[in-house]
Parts: structure tokens; C-alpha cells; sequence
């Protein structure tokens, strides 16, 4: 056993002095009493002293107390077994249930997959989300960020890609919380148990009360979990972090105890190489995919600032979350003009889905630029022209909206899946003027473009969407996303 003597204590850093051998960097060391203190090695100062970050809160540790070397990195828990449970940064169990069974340990600290392991071919990565799939296409081991303030509904959107994820691709979900408050994790659990998607996911938690040390490194313990089930099951992986702006903050705090000069705006000197230590492991290969969506806050609204710009770098598609259309009942709450994907090129998803999806975007955008005059002047005052624009696009706007089944026991509203097919053919007949005798309350919240029929069949209204006044245009889409709510 080797064992060293605490030297000093600041804060979270300590210094541990080992007279027989040194410990390697990244080697955890327990300390305290009942060894309940674990400090990890960051830097070795000289020939017998190295400097560790505590994981755990430093209250009772004193200096001349004996710490143990344990020999080995911070590991995770990986294995069947680990599924619908909740864990820790140590892996510990937090979901108060019986202790786990069948479990290997596997080091946190590991490298990404070469290149050679890498896949080069680029595949979509299909949600079942009209919108999304359309729009902005998510790629198959590529990383999507999610943008948005509270109430928006990127926790509901989350929770309908790992339902799509785990129902129809048999595939694992695993949610990393970093910073997270214990409020959204006790909810989170809950949602997820409700919405019965808990069996074929893992949920692991770095809570904001805990020191930097242990919030740095839960997303590289959630990846250590994510790789097992890619490499060993080959089964495709959804990874959600929220928030990977706290990751880059919890090493800025590592980084500022740690003595190091900070770079600019106070961020350290290694972002771009932890981020990239991290972010790189998300990667599509020969025997499975982790596909990452990563909520991502940006600091004041500042899209300069260090942190987010070394985040886009890493992002192939960017999802935006607008409150105005949450406002509208236009559900899921998705910014069409704002949001955007690498992967909608000709080369990747073909000439007939990048020339629709452009064309629905040009209608959208026109109709934005003309809502201006409409609440000036009335609909009545625009050309013929630019009247059945409005109507195609409002059109459009319902069709993108979608009932989702983890929603189903709120609004009452069967949950719907939309192949790409369908959702790209509903997309073309809407643009080509197949339904303008149709009123728009049809498109709302439906799945299949041909359901609008039904729907309005059922309602027995004459077309009245397209001669309304702006005011009563408004009433009748706040009722609806009211009723949806």
C-alpha cells in the first residue's frame, strides 16, 4: 500500500506529499475519515509531492492525515445491469434501490476511436420529428446542439427523441446532467418513468452543489457508459448533456484553483483541448453510433464569447427553440428560419429533400417578412399573389407542428411517428396547392399529411382560413395551442 501525508489544504486543491512512489496523474486518492475524502491527481509538483482536486467536499481533512493511493483512475460502472438506473460521478446508485449486480469498471480517462475505426460515410440520423427531419437533419454519430430559454420545451423534446430512440431504433439513451439542479433531475426521473422510456436508458448526474472536480468529469464518466454499449453491445447510443456550458465553467473553476493564468474572459488556457478531449469521443464507427444533442447556453446572448464559439466548432446542426411559437401552440416550439444542419446538402440527403426543404424555408421566410403589413394593413391589402403564399405558409407552419407520445397523457392527442417519406410528400403537396380548399386547423397537430382530410371532414367547416383578419387568425391559433397545452 502506498500512502502519503495531506501537506496543504486551499479550498478544494491539496497537497499530498509520497515518500516511497509518486502516483501517476488521474490516480484517485482517499483521505478522511472512512476514506470518505477522494482527491484526484492534477500535476506532480517535484519528486515526492503531487497536487490533487477533491471530488467530494474537503470538511474534516486536515493537514499530516494519511492518504491512500488507490493505483488507479476515477472508473464507471458499465453492463446491462447499469439500465433505468440513476448514478453519480463515483457511480454510485442515487435512485434508492436495490445495489447493482454484474458490473465491470471501466477507467473514465479513454481515448476517442481512431480515424481508421472512424465511419467516413455521412448517414442521417432519423427523429420521427417532421421538423427536424426535414430541416434540419441530425447526423448519424454527429453532435446537434439545442437553444433555448426555460419553458420552451427542450425538456419535452429531449424526452420524445429518447421515446423515438428507444421505441423504434432499439437503442440506449443516456442522459449526463452537469450543473444540473436537483429540481430538473428529481423531474427529469419522473417524466421518463411515466413516459415508460426509463428500462433502456441511464441517467448520470454531476448536481450544481457539488465541487468543480466531481462536475468536470461526470460527462467523461457518462461517455466511458455510452462507449460500452457502442463498442461491446453495438447497439446505437442517444447521449443528451445538459449543459455543456457547465462543463467548460466546472474547468475554468479546476483551472483557476489549480493556479493556472486564465485566457481570455477568464476562461483557461485549455479549453479548446477539454472540450475536444470530450467531445471527440462522440464519434460514428464500425460497430455502433453515440449521437449527441447538447443543450447549450450562451453566456449573455454573446455568440462571441470563448465558450461558444468552441462549442459551434464541435456542432453539425444547431436547433433553436423560439418562445413566440411556443406562445402560438406551435408544438414542438422549433425556430425553422434560425435553426440549421450541415447535413442539408444535395451530396448527403438527395436533390428532392434539399430542394424542398429550401423551398419551404423561402415560403416561411416571406411570410415573416410580410407579417408586418398584414398587422398593419389586413390581409385583404396584399396581392393574390402574396395572399396564397400566406396561406401555403401557414399551412406549413401547422403540418411541422406534431403531437408527440410522451405528451399524449396531457393534450389527449395519439402521438405520432412521420417517416421522412411522408413528411417530405406532405411537405410538396401543401407547396404545390394540393389542399387550399382545406382550413389550416386541419394541418394542426396531425401526423401524415392525408389525415388533414379526415380531420377536416370531421370538423365539417368551409375554408375559412385564408379570409380571417389577422386579429381573429391570432385567436384561433392561440386556442388551439391553448387546447394542445
Amino acid at each position: 500500500m502506498n500512502q502519503g501525508v495531506v501537506i496543504s489544504i486551499r479550498g478544494s486543491v491539496v497537497d499530498v506529499r509520497f515518500d516511497k512512489h509518486l502516483p501517476a496523474i488521474h490516480t484517485l486518492l482517499h483521505a478522511g475519515a472512512n476514506q470518505g475524502i477522494t482527491i484526484e491527481v492534477l500535476a506532480q509538483q517535484n519528486a515526492h509531492v503531487v497536487r490533487g482536486i477533491a471530488l467530494t467536499p474537503t470538511q474534516g481533512l486536515a493537514r499530516g492525515m494519511l492518504v491512500e493511493d488507490t493505483q488507479g483512475p476515477l472508473k464507471a460502472p458499465v453492463g446491462k445491469a447499469i439500465l433505468s438506473r440513476m448514478f453519480d460521478v463515483f457511480g454510485n446508485t442515487i435512485d434508492q434501490q436495490e445495489p447493482l449486480q454484474d458490473i465491470a469498471w471501466r477507467s473514465v480517462h479513454r481515448a476517442p476511436p481512431p480515424l481508421a475505426r472512424r465511419s467516413t460515410q455521412s448517414e442521417i440520423f432519423v427523429t420521427g420529428i417532421k421538423v427536424i427531419d426535414i430541416l434540419m437533419p441530425l447526423e448519424r454519430g454527429g453532435k446537434a446542439g439545442l437553444f433555448g430559454g426555460a419553458g420552451v420545451g427542450k425538456t419535452v423534446l429531449l424526452t420524445e427523441m429518447i421515446h423515438n430512440m428507444i421505441g423504434h431504433q432499439q437503442g440506449v439513451s443516456i442522459f449526463c446532467g452537469i450543473g444540473e439542479r436537483c429540481r430538473e433531475g428529481e423531474e427529469l426521473y419522473r417524466e421518463m418513468k411515466a413516459a415508460g422510456v426509463l428500462p433502456n436508458m441511464v441517467m448520470m448526474f454531476g448536481q450544481m452543489n457539488e465541487p468543480p472536480g466531481a462536475r468536470f468529469r461526470v460527462g467523461h464518466a457518462a461517455l466511458t457508459m455510452a462507449e460500452y454499449f457502442r463498442d461491446d453491445e453495438h447497439r446505437d447510443v442517444l447521449l443528451l448533456v445538459d449543459n455543456i456550458f457547465r462543463f467548460i465553467q466546472a474547468g475554468m473553476e479546476v483551472s483557476g484553483l489549480m493556479g493556472q493564468m486564465p485566457s481570455r474572459l477568464g476562461y483557461q488556457p485549455t479549453m479548446g483541448t477539454e472540450l475536444s478531449q470530450l467531445e471527440e469521443r462522440i464519434a460514428n464507427t464500425d460497430s455502433g453510433a453515440i449521437t449527441s444533442i447538447q443543450a447549450v447556453y450562451v453566456p449573455a446572448d454573446d455568440f462571441t464569447d470563448p465558450a461558444a464559439v468552441h462549442t459551434f466548432s464541435h456542432l453539425s446542426a444547431s436547433i433553436v427553440l423560439s418562445r413566440k411559437r411556443a406562445s402560438e401552440g406551435l408544438f414542438p416550439a422549433i425556430d425553422p428560419l434560425q435553426s440549421s444542419s450541415k447535413m442539408a446538402t444535395p451530396g448527403i440527403v438527395g436533390e428532392r429533400h434539399y430542394q424542398l426543404a429550401q423551398q419551404v424555408r423561402r415560403t416561411l421566410a416571406q411570410y415573416a417578412e410580410l407579417k408586418d403589413i398584414i398587422a398593419m394593413l389586413g390581409l385583404e391589402q396584399l396581392s393574390t399573389e402574396d395572399r396564397n403564399l400566406v396561406a401555403r405558409a401557414r399551412r406549413l407552419d401547422r403540418f411541422l407542428s406534431q403531437p408527440f407520445f410522451t405528451t399524449e397523457k396531457f393534450t389527449g392527442i395519439k402521438g405520432q411517428l412521420v417517416s421522412l417519406e411522408d413528411a417530405l410528400g406532405g411537405c410538396e403537396r401543401i407547396l404545390n396547392d394540393e389542399f387550399k380548399n382545406l382550413p389550416e386547423s386541419a394541418f394542426y397537430m396531425i401526423g401524415k399529411v392525408d389525415e388533414a382530410m379526415a380531420k377536416a371532414a370531421s370538423q365539417k367547416q368551409p375554408n375559412s382560413g385564408t379570409n380571417k383578419s389577422p386579429k381573429e387568425h391570432g385567436k384561433t391559433t392561440e386556442g388551439a395551442g391553448h387546447h394542445a397545452a
